[in-house]
């Protein structure tokens, strides 16, 4: 009788090893994750001015040195 209700079961040490394994994996990932090295000045550092991204488009080459000229004369205006 017992026989049958047995062989059914088989599966489930091997269900909690997965399961409990994937919950410790989880775990250690969200750990390494959350150790970002974010620095504290980062956190509190102010928003940046529309000079400072004009000057970030301009050294990337998103924009040319006479777009870079005129946008600044009209944000100093």
């Amino acid at each position: 009788m017992w026989h049958g209700y047995y062989y059914g079961f088989w599966w489930m040490p091997i269900f909690g090893i997965i399961f409990f394994g994937s919950i410790v994996a989880l775990i250690v990932w969200g750990l390494r994750r959350g150790t970002g090295r974010i620095d504290v000045d980062d956190l509190h550092r102010h928003k940046k001015t529309p000079m400072e991204y004009l000057k970030e488009r301009y050294a990337k080459g998103e924009i040319s040195k006479e777009e870079y000229e005129e946008i600044k004369r009209d944000l100093l205006d």
